[in-house]
């Protein structure tokens, strides 16, 4: 076998053993088969996601907004660069970050943001559902799933919006000391599969279980898909009462 047969040969092996295109080991959506999800910009650049609760509301991480960005909120997208008519572009009217939100650790991870006007619905933007108080959030070892256009485990970010199936975590663990330790709060939920994560750009993106918002996509790793630092998400069912106060505003 010669040298470049042998270099070809290592390349497909290599490539074999990578995680999916994106989110970290997620794949492709099918086109606007996620009709929630909107994507907050800067210059046209996309940041962080976001997903619809209502025809003029947006729930997202508070980590998106500690630097007071001035976002451009995109709904309808699948492709991030390319025109689609199922577009719809907005300006953000109010900002509601939890009152108790912590820099540190990211606990109380949660914001409401107003949009200007209220979206006008169609197959690609339509409101999810999310979990209230008394409902039923995820135990361990069960089955969860988020989207997003975050980057892979190389930081490499996609410009489709691709999505990944992952497993609630025990809490002893990630409560233990080479996890997250104290900075891991009951407010949390701890995700992922082997090389399976999201990922920088993906944060305030939801968490489902059983087609219903449980989770806000909130920190993890830096290197995303590590072994002892699964996904943490904030758990939206905690926020009740402060969700309905905010809204009636």
């Amino acid at each position: 076998m010669d040298c470049l047969t042998v270099i070809f040969a290592s390349a497909i092996l290599f490539a074999s053993l990578l995680p999916g295109d994106c989110i970290t080991g997620g794949k492709e959506a099918a086109p606007h088969s996620r009709p929630y999800m909107a994507s907050l910009q800067l210059q046209g650049k996309h940041e962080c996601g976001a997903f619809l609760i209502s025809s003029q509301w947006l729930m997202t991480a508070a980590h998106c907004f500690k630097d007071n960005p001035a976002f451009k909120v995109v709904l309808g997208a699948h492709s991030l660069s390319q025109p689609e008519d199922s577009k719809q572009t907005f300006d953000i009217a109010a900002v509601y970050n939890h009152p108790d939100f912590n820099k540190e650790n990211y606990d109380n991870d949660i914001t409401l943001v107003k949009l200007n006007q209220p979206v006008t619905e169609t197959y690609a933007v339509k409101p999810l559902k999310f979990q209230r108080a008394g409902g039923i959030d995820p135990e361990e070892g069960e089955t969860v799933d988020s989207a997003g256009w975050g980057s892979n485990f190389l930081g490499t970010r996609p410009d489709k919006l691709h999505e990944v199936t992952v497993a609630v975590i025990e809490r002893y663990l990630c409560e233990r000391s080479d996890y997250y330790g104290p900075a891991f709060t009951s407010n949390m939920i701890c995700a992922a599969k082997p090389k399976m994560d999201t990922c920088d750009g993906d944060s305030g993106g939801p968490l489902l279980y059983n087609g219903i918002a449980v989770g806000i996509t909130s920190n993890g790793a830096k290197r995303c898909g590590a072994r002892k630092k699964p996904g943490l998400y904030t758990i939206i069912s905690h926020y009740d009462s402060w969700i309905t106060r905010t809204m009636a505003q």
